[in-house]
């Protein structure tokens, strides 16, 4: 029995959000066909013109905007954000500093301080682990 090699796909969905970019600003093309692992690969090596244009001015999802904020997306929920965002909309919040923003960034700093003082307790733990054994 011969095995074919099948072109492993995805929805474009899925490839948008691997390329960080808004799914319904992406050309028809892009939203009505399937990709594939070695078409996913060579956007990632050379981005056409229209990636590079979403990637620098959006509209962005949640996701990066939620990064580019420094705030989680839950916090995006918080102040108000349900939708993308372009760069320009994200650098006036950023501007003005609404005062959700400041709470949730302030509050992200606490949660990635507490994760790593747990990665280092963790950490601490599994080095006794080994040291009592020996």
């Amino acid at each position: 029995m011969k095995s074919h090699q099948t072109a492993q796909t995805m929805k474009p969905a899925t490839a948008a959000k691997k390329l960080g970019v808004y799914l319904p600003a992406t050309p028809a093309e892009f939203q009505e066909g399937a990709v594939s692992r070695a078409e996913l690969d060579e956007l990632q090596a050379n981005p056409p013109e229209w990636l590079r244009e979403l990637r620098r001015d959006g509209p962005h999802p949640r996701p990066v905007v939620a990064a580019k904020l420094g705030v989680s997306i839950s916090g995006l929920a918080r102040g108000g954000i349900t939708e993308a965002l372009t760069t320009e909309q994200i650098e006036a919040l950023k501007q003005d500093r609404p005062e959700w923003l400041e709470k949730e960034r302030a509050t992200q700093a606490e949660v990635r301080k507490e994760t790593a003082r747990l990665k280092k307790r963790n950490a601490e733990r599994a080095e006794k682990g080994r040291t009592a054994h020996s």
